[in-house]
């Protein structure tokens, strides 16, 4: 008679399976009263949260495609209700993938306590204080009537996603041959962005990221991801790599210039001033830089388009129109006097009412500029724990920079940094820090400078644990 040997099995297998057995049970009952679309969602949710659950970084790599390549849709409509906001909220492919990957990574860490739900980083307190006050300021703004429906909160949600991904990412880096996969994933994805949006040049309009939908398009959101990519590009460029893989890192960086031009974003091309400054600053070999951009800036009147140009010059170039602010005797255009307008209505008169904790997020009506919509919808409280925030990822990346002796990190922490400064410049103009396509890859690459340090140790403590005793 044959034993049973006394072999453990595998809880997570077990359960696994039991798990694909239900599933597949429920799917026979009910996909035969389901439409056709609403049943290849759920296939796919059920499938990605069996990746998921099974392969962490398989899932990551699914999320960081779809943060630029996933489709959107609008619920509940775009339009703006005067003093409330807007009462629709646009959702995309990568809010459903984060949601199951989420969903499992939670079930995951339930089952095995070991994994840790958020692991312990330098920014946590500020995302912490952040996320409170943008959560407090809005219930408080429902409360009081201030926004139409539950849109603030969902908003929330959103911000809280952000978030979500920077732990996921911090989570699953576990070594450096990992960060190495997602900074070639994430800059494939950047190419493929780049190609799409060359393809839209002929047809005469603004280029803007695929998959918006149409009317959707926004060509300053696409210009803000171009130039953090652009960023992390020029560091890695500068710093690391194969003199083929620099090759390839060229050719990215042509691209994303062609498509960076073509976004006609001026917000977008004013941050190219503090991300080359500061790639000058933390680079020692500076004429590396300074030399190649000051024959690009002398030859710039001749290569440039003449769209390009007339975009650039726009800004004290438009015709006379209703709206526009004039200083001294050169009037400001449309766009850009809406902004200043709404700096100061916000500074000089709208905060004042709600000074401690704002009006809660779209509680205020819509802003496109970061900083004083932080301060009307969040008040002196929320725009103090955003700078602390900034703050604490600037210094926190800057400190890993002068740390490490690694060629990769060293790229990527200098390109980061780059783009840090870039991303709070075009902040001025733009919700930069609010907008999904920018905010989900910002939020990955600040995951991976942050974990280099656990890295750097763990490989330091791998090389002294393989050292012969004498």
């Amino acid at each position: 008679m044959n034993k049973i040997s006394s072999q453990s099995f595998d809880v997570k297998t077990i359960f696994l399976l039991f798990f694909i057995v239900f599933v597949t049970i429920a799917a026979s009952m009910l996909f035969v009263k389901m439409s056709i679309t609403l049943a290849i969602a759920i296939t796919i949710g059920v499938i990605l949260a069996i990746v998921s659950f099974i392969n962490a970084e398989l899932a990551l790599y699914i999320l960081i495609i779809s943060m630029l390549l996933g489709p959107q849709f609008l619920v509940g409509g775009a339009e703006l209700v005067p003093g409330r906001g807007r009462a629709g909220i646009t959702l995309r492919f990568d809010d459903f993938i984060l949601l199951v990957i989420g969903l499992s990574w939670f079930f995951k860490t339930a089952i095995n306590k070991e994994l840790g739900l958020f692991a312990d980083t330098p920014l946590n307190r500020g995302i912490g204080f952040y996320f409170a006050i943008c959560l407090i300021s809005t219930l408080i703004g429902y409360l009081m009537g201030r926004m139409k429906g539950l849109t603030g909160i969902f908003f929330v949600l959103k911000y809280f996603e952000y978030f979500i991904v920077y732990f996921m990412a911090v989570n699953h880096i576990k070594e450096k041959k990992q960060i190495e996969r997602f900074l070639v994933t994430i800059l494939v994805v950047c190419f493929i962005v780049c190609l799409v949006a060359v393809y839209q040049i002929p047809s005469g309009g603004r280029v803007s990221a695929p998959f918006e939908g149409e009317g959707a398009g926004e060509p300053n959101t696409l210009g803000g991801y171009l130039v953090l990519m652009m960023s992390i590009a020029m560091g890695l460029l500068l710093n690391y790599g194969t003199k083929k893989q620099k090759s390839y890192l060229g050719i990215l960086l042509f691209f994303i210039v062609i498509a960076l031009a073509a976004t006609l974003s001026r917000s977008s091309w004013i941050s190219l001033g503090p991300m080359f400054l500061a790639l000058i600053y933390f680079n020692k070999k500076k004429a590396v830089i300074i030399i190649p951009l000051a024959v690009i800036i002398m030859i710039s009147s001749f290569i440039i388009p003449e769209n390009v140009k007339q975009r650039a010059l726009y800004t004290v170039a438009q015709p006379a129109e209703e709206g526009q602010i004039v200083i001294g005797k050169t009037r400001i255009d449309t766009s850009t006097s809406a902004r200043l307008a709404s700096w100061k209505m916000v500074l000089t008169s709208d905060f004042l009412k709600q000074p401690i904790i704002g009006y809660g997020i779209t509680g205020y009506h819509f802003l496109d500029a970061q900083y004083p919509r932080v301060l009307a919808e969040t008040g002196l409280v929320g725009l103090f724990i955003f700078i602390y925030l900034l703050r604490t990822i600037y210094i926190n990346a800057r400190n890993v920079y002068r740390n490490t002796i690694d060629p990769l990190y060293k790229g990527l922490t200098v390109g980061y940094l780059a783009g840090f400064w870039a991303m709070i410049t075009h902040g001025i103009g733009s919700n930069t820090f609010i907008i999904v396509r920018i905010m989900e890859p910002f939020w990955f690459l600040t995951a991976m400078v942050i974990m280099i340090p656990v890295l750097s140790e763990a490989d330091e403590e791998k090389i002294k644990a393989e050292l012969p005793i004498r």
